[in-house]
């Protein structure tokens, strides 16, 4: 279920939304959360009902190892947190591992050897990598200090809240957790439904008639590309700065959606992109693109790794890391660790 799809803006998103802050004028506020919550599984499901097992599994690990940390660091057994820590980040990245890069390593490793080693086609969750990244700062967090959340019906929510669960941006457990257990929240607004719209609104208009007009120009020059059509010069600039404005559309499109629905809600999410297309510099491209993104590796990647602190050598080593991980965090492929090198 798209977010510009006419299931969604005239079925599910006014009936969620209806009953959602009816049940909560009513004084029942764990019904609210709830049917918010299995909404948004609902949604999730919508897309292939065979991962909703997943994902449900992949909340109560996390709420349990969460749990389970915050007693461990309380008490100060300091081994036993770390160890289970470590054992809640690696599950975390090897169910990343085995649905999104279990071909692109098996392949990998079968040319670097000249075997023909392949594996069956794995249908990729949606959103796995942002409600999995989610969870593991999640139980980074409980291990710095942060309290852990004893609420399941609001942690679930957390993870599967429907205007981020699909393409972001990243939310950070301590600043959306908040959010969910204030009453102001089950109550409507009329600056955050209008404030809400009106960014649903922008983001639409970028998604459906920007966006989706420019692939008309972009995509056939690839496709011609592709099939090893000769392409000229004013083709080839229209193809390439066609797809760059696409992508841009797209995403921050679909971005402003997320943050317009979340608004409506009573919920407000992190900005993703900034205006990234009027940079003056490589760097200040990477703070105005996707940057939810480039907090989440900068926080719990290139900080842990010893970010700056350590000298220039150690910087760079640390930078390359981060960003080589972060191409590959966009796709299982040669091209997405290239691009990130």
């Amino acid at each position: 279920m798209l977010f510009n799809s006419y299931e969604f803006i005239l079925g599910f998103l006014p009936l969620t939304l209806a009953v959602f802050f009816l049940l909560g004028a009513t004084g029942r506020p764990r019904l609210a959360l709830s049917w918010l919550t299995a909404a948004s599984l609902f949604f999730y499901g919508w897309w292939n009902p065979a991962h909703v097992f997943l994902i449900c599994c992949s909340i109560a690990f996390n709420f349990g190892c969460g749990s389970a940390l915050a007693a461990l660091v309380e008490r100060r057994q300091i081994p036993a947190g770390r160890l289970l820590l470590l054992v809640g980040v690696l599950t975390n990245l090897g169910l990343i591992a085995y649905f999104k890069y279990a071909g692109f390593l098996v392949s990998s490793a079968g040319v670097a050897i000249g075997a023909d080693w392949r594996v069956e086609e794995i249908i990729l969750p949606i959103g796995i990598s942002f409600f999995t990244f989610q969870q593991i700062a999640y139980l980074v967090d409980i291990w710095h200090g942060d309290k852990a959340e004893n609420h399941f019906i609001r942690y679930a929510l957390f993870v599967l809240f429907f205007p981020h669960l699909i393409a972001g941006p990243i939310v950070h457990p301590k600043v959306i957790l908040p959010q969910l257990a204030a009453s102001a929240t089950l109550r409507p607004s009329l600056q955050n439904l209008t404030v809400g719209a009106t960014i649903f609104a922008i983001g639409l208009f970028k998604k459906v008639i920007i966006a989706d007009n420019l692939a008309l120009v972009a995509t056939p020059v690839f496709a011609a590309a592709q099939a090893g059509e000769p392409i000229h010069f004013i083709q080839a600039w229209t193809g390439t700065l066609g797809f760059t404005f696409q992508l841009y559309f797209d995403f921050s499109g679909y971005s402003d959606m997320a943050i317009g629905l979340a608004r409506l809600f009573g919920v407000r999410l992190a900005l993703n992109f900034h205006s990234p297309l009027r940079a003056v510099n490589i760097v200040d491209f990477w703070r105005r693109w996707h940057m939810t993104l480039s907090r989440f590796l900068r926080d719990y990647l290139y900080f842990p790794l010893g970010g700056n602190r350590r000298g220039a050598a150690r910087r760079y080593l640390n930078l390359m890391i981060t960003m080589v991980l972060g191409g590959l965090w966009h796709g299982a492929g040669w091209t997405f660790v290239l691009w990130g090198a």
